[in-house]
């Protein structure tokens, strides 16, 4: 739990949630972290927590739109079969049945619970680095590049822990009877591709993905500060959060949009590239052209990445609520300081 900063820097700096905080010597020597009902901000606790955080918001959404990633990758891989969004699942339930809506459910849990931890947790922690590493008065001048350069390198990492079950999931969706488990999908991807195969879409995954977590993250607390700013007509602490959770989830779905956008042309090379053995981004391009890079599935996208950006932020958000920490972005009371307080001060605060 957290009380706002009251320093005199705050005040110019009160919408930037988390970047400003006390200096490392100063967090040493706040509250005691023993007491259970205290928690140090920007400890590896309070990581830990926007971690889990990151687990519950990006592996249970993911899961949810399997079906609509099933046909959102055949439309990508096999437009002739696959022509638009009804058709597509009218065939894939035609050929595979219900059960062909949650092909690869498992990989895509995993794969994507390990790259939400990786995600929040490291965006958080590199947000308050970089911060630390400009100072305070840079930190809010020039805080949206605080929150492209803390989530790109944040994503980076998110990255590599997913690449090997994103090129799984990708093989399983697109190559029905390819395997029959998760183990044995990753047994008989390893046999024809080498382990090294697994990582043969990182380029293009970050090519996605870090573009879409930019945009992501930054987009986010830029409109979820603009909300608050023009359109909610009182501070945000005095909002209930059920409100905050609110403009979490329009924040997130607005974000959302605009990440489908800018990193699809890479979600077909990553599309491309996992289902075909042997295949190059040069062939992925020659074979998709340009039109069909940055326009093939482009609307299910749109769909699918706006409503999961929505709720992964909502998700994320009141899992951060329910453990006594505030809601991401918007200011309110000003920057969390590294002094921890009780849930029932940081109540009264919220």
């Amino acid at each position: 739990m957290f009380l706002y900063s009251s320093s005199s820097s705050s005040n110019h700096l009160i919408e930037f949630e988390h970047l400003i905080a006390k200096s490392r010597k100063f967090m040493s020597s706040s509250l005691s972290t023993s007491d259970p009902g205290m928690m140090e901000a920007f400890s590896p606790a309070y990581y830990a927590k926007c971690s889990i955080g990151g687990i519950f918001s990006c592996g249970l959404t993911h899961m949810a739109v399997t079906p609509l990633d099933i046909v959102k990758c055949n439309m990508q891989i096999n437009p002739a079969k696959y022509k638009n969004i009804s058709s597509g699942f009218g065939t894939l339930l035609k050929e595979h049945g219900i059960k062909g809506f949650f092909t690869g459910w498992v990989p895509t849990l995993l794969g994507y619970s390990v790259q939400g931890a990786c995600k929040f947790g490291f965006y958080e922690f590199f947000k308050k680095a970089y911060a630390d590493v400009v100072g305070p008065d840079n930190a809010a001048k020039y805080k949206t590049l605080i929150y492209l350069a803390g989530s790109a390198s944040a994503e980076l990492i998110a990255g590599i822990a997913l690449c090997p079950f994103e090129a799984v999931k990708v093989r399983v969706q697109t190559n029905p009877g390819f395997a029959t488990g998760l183990s044995d999908s990753f047994l008989k991807f390893v046999n024809a591709e080498g382990t090294a195969g697994l990582y043969k879409g990182l380029g293009p995954l970050w090519g996605r993905q870090i573009p879409y977590t930019m945009m992501k993250f930054a987009c986010f607390e830029t409109i979820v500060e603009m909300i608050y700013k023009h359109i909610i007509p009182i501070p945000k602490d005095e909002c209930s959060k059920s409100l905050q959770l609110g403009v979490s989830f329009a924040g997130g779905y607005v974000a959302g949009v605009l990440c489908a956008v800018v990193s699809h042309p890479a979600d077909n090379l990553v599309s491309f590239l996992n289902n075909s053995q042997g295949a190059t981004v040069s062939s992925a391009v020659h074979k998709l052209g340009l039109l069909g890079l940055f326009t093939r599935g482009l609307p299910l996208r749109i769909l699918m990445i706006g409503t999961l950006t929505g709720a992964q932020w909502g998700i994320y958000d009141a899992f951060k609520v329910a453990v006594g920490l505030p809601t991401t972005g918007g200011g309110g009371g000003g920057a969390l300081s590294s002094k921890g307080i009780s849930r029932e001060n940081y109540d009264k605060v919220k």
